[in-house]
């Protein structure tokens, strides 16, 4: 379908459907709403490099992979991220551009993409307490949107979050209500934010019941079915094994679902596990009883906030820094249930 087809179906002039396509700001929202629609039912796609003339954009943007550390981002929940995100820049006729980098030469690269024009805006993937690349992309002026938050982050910025904090806080008093009280933290990488603020709602709900944390409970790593089995496995061989787990990723709990088996154990009966679900498009944590109880919110959904939110800014269409907190479900399953008598505890003890 070329422009003038669909201006014709639509009833508007094509300088209208251009500017509505392009992004220009005297377009109301319901005429730009309308020819997106139409535009994607009728499988029309703008000539880019004509649209990049046109506006003066690359009409791309960027995601900046490291490559030398280990990152909570190369994972399968990085690719739910990334499909929501291509959402909206197909929709809205934006390329995405993955650069891979050493993880010294981030500051360059950012540097680079701003000088050659190569993007618009960055989405910023696993921030972490402090992350110097808030301020050194503020300073550049790109445009950029944080899938996360930094803590103690000087500079505002937008950003799309969960609110790992309540998830964690709610599930380990789940946990505490059902008897609970030996519960093992299976967190992802703590240099990470995420994983800092799931640890900080895990310990404010055992301290808020008078409870001290144990540290030999709390784990942190890289999010793999390996590292969630073997760090269950090792703890169900103690003597004073933990009656539940708390996971940061269901990835990690099919590990820890493993581990009990292998233990001649039975999942919500003998141990119970609760994990975070981020709605996987391949790994479904879905039915009548999900197998897991879960705290729930959807990466893809995150992605698609926050390539929106970056697309607006780009093109004017936001004023200032974006705040969204996303709140979790809770999603009772089959892998929780009472602690074993014989090791339930009364409240003050």
């Amino acid at each position: 379908m070329k422009l003038r087809e669909l201006s014709e179906l639509l009833q508007l002039s094509q300088t209208t459907v251009s500017r509505a396509l392009n992004g220009y700001p005297e377009v109301s929202e319901a005429t730009r709403r309308r020819v997106l629609e139409a535009a994607r039912a009728h499988g029309y796609r703008a000539n880019v490099r004509a649209r990049s003339l046109a506006t003066g954009r690359a009409m791309a943007i960027g995601h900046v992979i490291p490559l030398t550390v280990r990152h909570e981002m190369v994972n399968p929940v990085f690719s739910d991220f990334i499909a929501g995100a291509g959402e909206v820049y197909a929709a809205r006729g934006y390329d995405m551009v993955l650069s891979l980098v050493p993880d010294e030469k981030q500051a360059e690269a950012y540097h680079e993409l701003k000088t050659k024009g190569s993007v618009d805006g960055l989405i910023v993937h696993a921030p972490a307490a402090g992350d110097k690349r808030i301020h050194l992309l503020t300073e550049i002026g790109l445009p950029f949107v944080v899938h996360g938050r930094a803590t103690d982050a000087l500079d505002d910025y937008s950003w799309v979050d969960m609110n790992n904090t309540r998830a964690f806080r709610r599930a380990t008093e789940l946990l505490l209500d059902l008897g609970h009280r030996r519960i093992a933290l299976v967190n992802g990488l703590e240099s990470l934010d995420f994983a800092l603020r799931r640890r900080a709602g895990f310990e404010a709900a055992l301290r808020a019941r008078g409870l001290e944390p144990d540290p030999g409970l709390i784990f942190s790593d890289e999010m793999t079915e390996g590292y969630g089995h073997d760090t269950a496995r090792a703890l169900l061989a103690r003597p004073d094994a933990p009656t539940a787990f708390l996971a940061s990723s269901i990835i990690v709990a099919i590990g820890i679902r493993r581990a009990i088996e292998e233990a001649g154990l039975k999942m919500g009966r003998d141990v119970s596990v609760i994990t975070h679900d981020d709605d996987l498009g391949y790994l479904q944590n879905r039915a009548e009883v999900p197998v897991f109880t879960a705290t729930r919110s959807s990466v893809r959904e995150a992605g698609r906030q926050a390539a929106t939110i970056l697309l607006d800014q780009i093109e004017n269409r936001a004023e200032g820094p974006v705040h969204v907190m996303l709140e979790a479900e809770f999603i009772l399953g089959q892998s929780t249930g009472p602690a074993p008598k014989s090791i339930q505890h009364d409240e003050a003890t």
